[in-house]
């Protein structure tokens, strides 16, 4: 499909080898959770994924689309941490607010930077965010219960999806386009990536958005109306300017002196 696209050039596919099953099993050990059955038969098929595109600028090509799934080596934890970092350095879970949303109705519960969650990073995102694969609960974990966020660099967090599979859709059906992933927050893409969206991408995966927007396209002028207040502007015009009452009375005054006259005249005659 990005091959046949127009423009696009040097479209590239690093084939990787299957990850091995101790490796798998070792990471799990290493910290303390059990990866999703999706995501860990996907590893065993490829040991991560990772694919570019390029577009075609005055016949130079310029890098593009990017789509990246970090390898399990790569699956590294965020906010851990680092026996490198100063004694009294801050870190991610000084940002934790007490009184920080929680999850209610449909909105699920936010990730915490805190020891409350374990978050593993997914895909780098380019530098416009993370995506990351994150367990609710950070005691060791025997039934996964992971879902999928995005962490944008506010150190904000949008929910994607609850598994890594319809997160694998999102990824392939978006073609790797640049923030693609700011779609699924409450602010959108940027100008400059709907350009590339409307040239690639014109309809987006979030439905939901396109049925809020869609009004915005439709003209809502009445035409009925529109012509009913330019025919009454006609007739305005036609009819004659209002006189003052003082020059009708004379004007009445005139006419009956002009009649009366000429009936003199007549009865002379």
């Amino acid at each position: 499909l990005l091959e046949t696209s127009p423009g696009v050039a040097e479209v590239t596919f690093v084939e990787k080898e299957p990850a091995e099953r101790h490796t798998i099993i070792s990471w799990e050990q290493k910290n303390s959770c059990i990866l999703p059955e999706d995501l860990k038969n996907f590893y065993l098929m490829s040991d991560g994924f990772q694919m570019t595109w390029s577009v075609k600028t005055d016949d130079t090509p310029m890098p593009l689309g990017s789509m990246v799934i970090n390898s399990i080596s790569q699956l590294c934890r965020l906010g851990g941490s680092s026996m490198y970092s100063l004694p009294n350095a801050p870190t991610l879970a000084d940002l934790e607010d007490d009184m920080d949303e929680e999850g209610n109705g449909d909105k699920p519960e936010k990730p915490h930077f805190d020891s409350r969650s374990l978050i593993f990073e997914l895909d780098p995102c380019n530098g416009n965010g993370k995506v990351c694969l994150v367990y609710k609960h950070a005691e060791p974990v025997f039934s996964p219960d992971t879902e999928i966020w995005f962490l944008d660099r506010a150190l904000y967090w949008h929910f994607l999806t609850k598994t890594f599979t319809a997160y694998y859709r999102l990824l392939i059906t978006h073609l790797g386009l640049p923030q693609w992933q700011y779609a699924f927050t409450s602010y959108g893409v940027s100008p400059q990536a709907k350009q590339w969206f409307n040239m690639y991408k014109p309809i987006t995966i979030n439905t939901a958005l396109l049925s809020e927007e869609a009004d915005s396209f439709v003209n809502k002028l009445d035409p009925n109306k529109v012509f009913k207040s330019k025919s009454k502007m006609l007739v305005l015009k036609k009819k004659p300017p209002s006189q003052p009452a003082g020059s009708q009375k004379s004007h009445t005054s005139m006419t009956s002196a002009k009649t009366s006259s000429l009936a003199g005249n007549s009865s002379r005659k």
